[in-house]
């Protein structure tokens, strides 16, 4: 797939995450206005319902840009999300023979993105995080159980997962205090109270969830994949001596729900079509429910950077990707519909942390610094085990084609102290 040359010209550099081959959706404001939808173009982007109301959608039953979530679009299904993509690109290639009362319409809907303030893209119904790479749990696994026992005995088998929070899923650029909570060091006989000391991110990818099943009716994987609408950058922030406290029997609570950081922009599946890959060779089959008959992971490079506050510029302490989680997003929603859970429109799926083959693209600072023992040095000098009051994290991503790529944005967050609190 080459380049589509757009008739906006900031489009066509090779450096833009937004070329006419993305056109990913967001919500946005202006001036403090009611907030609507839009896609992301080259430096801009453009108001759908201005674009609505100009007659670009004319099979579109009714305004659905108009609203403050992309919620209601996303439900729609694949046909309608196939022909707004198609109109758009029509719209905006460079040669295509838009007459003058639809490049009118251009204009009036053209914002650049410096000027707008984006919120958070779609109305979050339930979050879903999974434990789906498997680089990352063999990491982890070996830190606390040794290497003979990293990971459980079910993990080849399902993708793990648990229940998150919805109600702290927020945007990039949003502040995360670090949380209080109860930790028990293993040399101590009780717990304590106080601010987290291993305040973590975790690098993934989620997938939000366009159309709905019914309660009580499986899907297969083929299924699960239609009703994804698109993916977003997700950092899933951790509190790991939280958790080490809690986490027995029943799992993360505490240490992961006081925030989760997603990327202002859905990145479709159409526009990602080009890169899909296979999950790897399985070392158990699994069973038939879950396997795909496809590929359906996706080739999109992904890095975390660190900004110390104060510092000039973040480092860059990690360089992954996506093809290396062990389950698709796909295989995630099947299993976790095949009991007759509903899921709809507007869910959201954690990957679980995208981790590669060695420190350098490990996806967590547990994982970089192996628990605090081998402590990260950042270019400006200092060192990082784990987070510190004032850091700035950063993921982006990309999908990198012939001249061009398809890019998510960023997906950022600054820690804050924890809140002053006197039981």
């Amino acid at each position: 797939m080459k380049l589509l040359n757009c008739r906006i010209e900031s489009a066509n550099n090779s450096e833009s995450d937004f070329p006419l081959n993305n056109l990913p959706f967001g919500v946005f404001a202006k001036d403090k206005g009611t907030p609507r939808c839009c896609v992301a173009i080259g430096d801009f982007l453009l108001d759908l319902s201005v674009l609505f109301d100009a007659a670009v959608f004319p099979e579109l039953p009714e305004n659905v840009f108009a609203q403050s979530t992309l919620n209601a679009f996303m439900g729609m299904g694949n046909d309608k999300w196939s022909y707004v993509r198609k109109q758009l690109i029509e719209l905006l290639r460079a040669d295509s023979a838009t007459d003058a009362k639809k490049v009118k319409a251009i204009e009036n809907a053209q914002h650049l993105q410096s000027d707008a303030t984006m919120h958070m893209p779609f109305t979050v119904g339930d979050y879903t995080d999974f434990y789906a790479g498997r680089q990352h749990a063999t990491n982890v696994g070996t830190m606390f159980r040794g290497a003979e026992n990293a990971l459980p005995p079910n993990w080849l088998h399902i993708p793990i997962g648990y229940n998150g929070r919805a109600s702290t899923v927020v945007i990039s650029g949003t502040d995360v205090h670090r949380p209080l909570g109860q930790m028990k060091p293993p040399t101590a006989e009780i717990p304590y109270f106080g601010p987290c000391k291993r305040l973590d991110l975790e690098l993934e990818m989620g997938a939000v969830v366009g159309v709905p099943n019914e309660m009580g009716k499986p899907v297969t994987v083929a299924e699960a994949d239609d009703m994804i609408f698109g993916y977003v950058l997700l950092n899933d922030w951790s509190a790991r001596d939280i958790q080490a406290w809690e986490y027995q029997p029943l799992g993360p609570f505490q240490a992961k729900v006081f925030a989760t950081t997603i990327s202002p922009w859905v990145v479709t599946k159409e526009a990602l079509a080009g890169f899909r890959v296979s999950t790897p060779a399985r070392d158990v089959e699994l069973l038939p429910y879950l396997q795909e008959k496809e590929p359906l992971l996706y080739d999109i490079d992904l890095a975390v950077h660190l900004k110390p506050e104060g510092s000039a510029k973040p480092t860059t302490i990690s360089n992954t990707n996506y093809r290396n989680m062990y389950y698709s997003a796909a295989q995630q929603l099947a299993h976790h519909a095949i009991g007759g859970c509903k899921m709809n429109t507007g869910d959201l799926l954690g990957s679980g942390t995208i981790s590669g083959d060695s420190d350098k693209a490990y996806g967590s600072l547990l994982e970089i610094s192996w628990g605090g023992k081998n402590p990260l040095t950042l270019d400006t000098g200092e060192a990082r085990s784990f987070l510190e009051d004032g850091d700035t994290l950063t993921l982006t991503g990309a999908a990198i084609g012939d001249g061009f790529k398809i890019g998510f944005g960023e997906c950022t967050g600054k820690i804050l102290p924890a809140p002053d609190f006197n039981p």
